[in-house]
């Protein structure tokens, strides 16, 4: 592991001179011992590891508490509609406590150099999440992390409230891939963030959005084909489940 760790630092070196594609560890790096989808350690192996950045999924309990969740489920509880200490009861399989936001910014002071990519999950209505946005932003604020934190989402409308209340300059990207690279440039996003099916099926995006100035992130990658052909593309990020098998695909360019 820690070969593995200088030589993709070499590599992210070379990567960034040359503003080749970079890895975006997928709920964390959570692939490694001990770890979990969306945990602490997932966040710190990525921090480790040295990935340009570390995704992860923001819910918001019925009492109002930010945690780090992808599904609509923790355990057999609705996280929407679940009081925080209930769901914090609910370990993850590797037996760490469910993170809030508040922890995971906390973890991410720790190694700046990898960007936390937020992805702010659906909510029930437009109200609660503007709300949602407006404490996600707060706490990035409270961490002093605004220039390290980039955005990302699956509803339009957080997209719009995340550029409404971000400072100048924050970064979104938008998720569900039926927009244009132009209709999203109109919109102000500075990205998409897209399925690498719906990328094979529009692989002048790349080159469309680059053109407008928007990054092109793409999800979730991990056939070894597919890592090849985002690099071939040229594409910004590539975000996976296995940096490991990633990094030796862009060493290999």
């Amino acid at each position: 592991m820690k070969k593995l760790i200088c030589l993709w630092s070499l590599i992210l070196i070379t990567c960034t001179a040359m503003a080749q594609t970079q890895i975006i560890a997928h709920r964390g790096f959570h692939a490694t011992q001990n770890s979990a989808h969306n945990s602490l350690s997932a966040l710190q192996h990525a921090q480790d590891f040295g990935a340009y950045g570390s995704e992860c999924d923001v819910n918001e309990t019925s009492d109002g508490v930010l945690v780090v969740a992808h599904g609509a489920y923790h355990g057999d509880y609705i996280i929407q509609k679940t009081d925080f200490q209930t769901l914090r009861n609910v370990k993850l399989k590797n037996g760490e406590i469910l993170p809030t936001l508040d922890e995971y910014l906390q973890q991410a002071t720790k190694n700046t150099a990898t960007k936390l990519i937020i992805e702010i999950k659906d909510h029930n209505t437009p109200q609660r999440e503007a709300r949602v946005v407006k404490n996600i932003l707060k706490a990035v604020k409270k961490y002093k992390l605004q220039k390290d934190v980039e955005y990302i989402a699956f509803r339009q409308n957080v997209c719009d409230e995340l550029l409404k209340q971000g400072p100048k300059g924050i970064k979104v990207a938008y998720l569900n891939g039926n927009l244009t690279p132009e209709y999203c440039h109109a919109l102000g996003y500075t990205g998409i963030d897209y399925n690498i099916g719906v990328m094979k099926k529009h692989p002048e995006w790349v080159k469309e959005c680059h053109d407008l100035g928007l990054t092109v992130n793409v999800w979730t990658v991990n056939k070894t084909e597919d890592m090849k052909w985002c690099v071939d593309h040229n594409v910004d990020y590539i975000t996976t489940d296995n940096p490991e098998e990633t990094a030796r695909v862009i060493a290999n360019k």
